[in-house]
């Protein structure tokens, strides 16, 4: 088992134990204590757990937000397969919404050149990436940027959503899962992710393999109110099944 494979086991472990010991892992993946060490100091950096006397914990257990660079440096080959096949959703013309995130991140540099399109966004990143293009017409909401994500939220956000009518919401989440739907660490966030879905026809969700299966603290839509699931290959067939059996079609790039 290669390095990265065994991270993400024990992350899988730590989510649904809600604590690892560094022992126990040791004897389970057949490696010395020193290495599962060194794999959770790099699951820690990446944001996902925090260490403990002894183990770790998965950070949503502890109300803990990952950082955007954190969060970037996970699942980088998957977010960009997740972006390049959210492309085929794109109308020929039209106008979309594309909320914040590193998957989303991806998603914008890829946007083609060669068709017109509004593009709404909450995040001043993704409005820097896309204001220069030709083709584009780009709307930032304004509000208050909150510092963990770079996402813009609250009123000035929430009111301009509430008067728009876009062809495709493309999102992002923190947690899906069949029992409770998209979650979020934030209430603000919540509140724009849930005002982004009832300003479109169609909504897109893009989310890697890390998300599904786990919830967070606030709920901002089910797998009812989205059309398409974008994810990895390395999602399990059988949860793939049950997530389509709940609304979505689920597309696994």
């Amino acid at each position: 088992m290669y390095a990265e494979e065994r991270q993400q086991a024990i992350l899988a472990l730590a989510r649904s134990k809600g604590r690892v010991d560094v022992v126990a892992l040791a004897e389970e993946f057949s490696v010395t204590t020193e290495t599962i060490r060194r794999d959770l100091t790099v699951l820690e950096r990446a944001g996902t757990v925090r260490r403990v006397h002894g183990g770790a914990m998965p950070v949503e257990r502890l109300g803990f937000e990952p950082e955007l660079a954190a969060r970037d440096a996970v699942m980088t080959e998957e977010k960009q397969r997740i972006a390049k096949a959210a492309l085929e959703e794109l109308p020929a013309d039209g106008s979309i919404i594309v909320d914040a995130g590193t998957t989303m991140a991806r998603f914008v540099q890829l946007l083609p050149t060669d068709r017109e399109l509004t593009v709404i966004v909450n995040s001043p990143p993704h409005a820097s990436v896309l204001a220069t293009r030709a083709n584009l017409t780009v709307i930032i909401l304004g509000g208050r940027v909150r510092g963990r994500t770079l996402a813009t939220v609250d009123d000035w956000v929430l009111r301009p959503l509430a008067d728009l009518w876009v062809d495709v919401a493309f999102m992002a989440t923190n947690g899906c899962s069949v029992e409770r739907g998209l979650t979020t660490s934030d209430q603000a966030e919540a509140a724009v992710k849930r005002a982004m879905i009832a300003s479109s026809r169609r909504r897109v969700l893009l989310t890697d393999r890390t998300k599904i299966g786990h919830d967070h603290l606030v709920r901002f839509g089910g797998l009812s109110d989205i059309d398409v699931l974008i994810t990895d290959t390395g999602l399990d067939t059988d949860l793939a099944a049950d997530l389509a059996a709940a609304g979505p079609e689920v597309v696994r790039a």
